[in-house]
């Protein structure tokens, strides 16, 4: 085992610590995190609105008319799911020229300009396609931004291209003047690009590109595979301290974002709800109290561990931030970063709770996700809303023991150790 860690810590930790660093993976991850409450919001809407009791269902109707109250929820998720591409295209973008030092306001515009260019109107001259506009144009928003704004924060970098503004012009109008060249070339490099696609008998970049990339990448991810796969790295990529979570998020958030929107959108529709693994699917029933389920952890350690007394008094300031899902004083109090004893059931548990939901979900024990929930949603409460049904709230639980029963054993040696230490 000592081995293994060396290994791993002499070429796996500096090659992640890059890729986590990655300036363009970060401006995506934060671009995500800045319209979090957003996606919230709009998927909470929907599940308020479309909510499976009956007398709640009748009360609303009785009260407000047939359907006119579900308009305040449709209208939420109008401002939010419905446009979260446009929303993504300015907050990477901006996330990104920030990080650069540049521009960030004025390259968000750009970004979300160059997007629409890209977008094939629904009519001749007129209307944007709102299907572009929501989840399943992430990879094209993504994109774009991405390169809309390197090309737009190297052009603003060249002299020759700065208008320079007589003094005591306002600051704001010089500023806006000193990026005209620089987004005028740029936005004109995305017509360009239309007008090639088109040539090429291309004529909707968004279309052919989900059916080329985006189509197939999410019927694979959506697989038991892919699940267990990321729920392994994540979980390895803890263990050696770094930020698991973080660095896996612009993964998670571009392939299981459309996936819950999709889901959302079915259930919105009466219609059957196409994925079982979703951003929720893992945040419902994987992070049992934080990476690793840790709350599960806590709970072995005040059945089992009582006599390992540095754990045990870690455990209990735990506990209150672990109900919501904040583990950090469990990973690096114990610690469980780098401790060869956790090393197991930390990385198979979530292995394991994956395996065990992707299973209950698929064979229709309990309902697929429906709903984006935060992250600090508790233990099954979260499985609760995640599907709008107490089967979502039962398979919480239900792993909650299997991760319990997982820890045990490995606290027990834990324990031993530390009283053959003591003798």
């Amino acid at each position: 085992m000592n081995r293994f860690i060396e290994f791993m810590e002499k070429y796996f930790v500096p090659f992640a610590s890059k890729v986590g660093s990655q300036r363009h993976l970060v401006a995506i991850r934060d671009g995500f995190v800045t319209i979090m409450p957003l996606m919230i919001l709009g998927s909470m809407a929907i599940l308020i609105n479309n909510l499976p009791i009956g007398p709640y269902q009748d009360f609303m109707t009785n009260l407000f008319g047939s359907d006119i109250w579900k308009n305040f929820g449709g209208n939420l998720w109008e401002g939010t799911f419905q446009v979260i591409s446009l929303l993504t295209a300015f907050t990477i973008a901006y996330q990104l020229a920030n990080s650069y030092n540049k521009d960030a306001l004025s390259a968000g515009i750009v970004s979300v300009a160059s997007l629409i260019i890209l977008m094939e109107p629904i009519s001749e001259g007129a209307g944007l396609p709102i299907i572009w506009a929501g989840a399943q144009g992430l990879f094209i928003a993504i994109i774009t931004a991405l390169l809309s704004t390197e090309i737009f924060i190297r052009l603003l970098g060249n002299k020759r291209l700065v208008i320079k503004m007589p003094e005591g012009v306002p600051p704001a109008v010089a500023k806006s003047f000193s990026s005209l060249f620089p987004s005028m070339i740029t936005l004109s490099i995305f017509s360009l690009f239309e007008v090639l696609t088109l040539a090429v008998d291309i004529p909707d970049i968004h279309q052919a590109f989900y059916e080329l990339i985006q189509a197939p990448i999410s019927h694979l991810s959506n697989t038991l595979f892919a699940a267990v796969l990321i729920a392994f790295l994540l979980h390895l990529l803890w263990f050696f301290g770094l930020h698991g979570s973080n660095m896996m998020e612009p993964i998670m958030q571009a392939v299981y974002l459309p996936a819950i929107e999709a889901n959302a959108a079915a259930y919105k529709a009466g219609e059957a709800i196409p994925y079982v693994v979703t951003k929720p699917f893992f945040d419902a029933f994987m992070y049992l109290g934080g990476t690793g389920a840790t709350l599960a952890l806590i709970t072995a350690v005040f059945i089992a561990g009582r006599r390992h007394k540095h754990y045990y008094s870690i455990s209990k300031m735990s506990v209150a931030p672990g109900l919501f899902n904040i583990n950090e004083p469990i990973l690096f109090g114990f610690p469980v970063v780098l401790n060869p004893i956790l090393f197991i059931p930390f990385l198979l548990t979530p292995v394991v709770l994956t395996v065990i939901s992707y299973t209950a979900i698929s064979i229709g024990l309990v309902p697929k996700t429906i709903a984006f929930i935060p992250w600090t949603t508790p233990p099954v409460i979260g499985g609760f809303l995640a599907t709008g049904s107490w089967k979502g709230a039962a398979l919480a639980i239900f792993n909650f023991a299997v991760a319990v029963v997982m820890y045990l054993p490995f606290i027990g040696i834990a324990v031993r150790m530390q009283f053959e230490k003591n003798k």
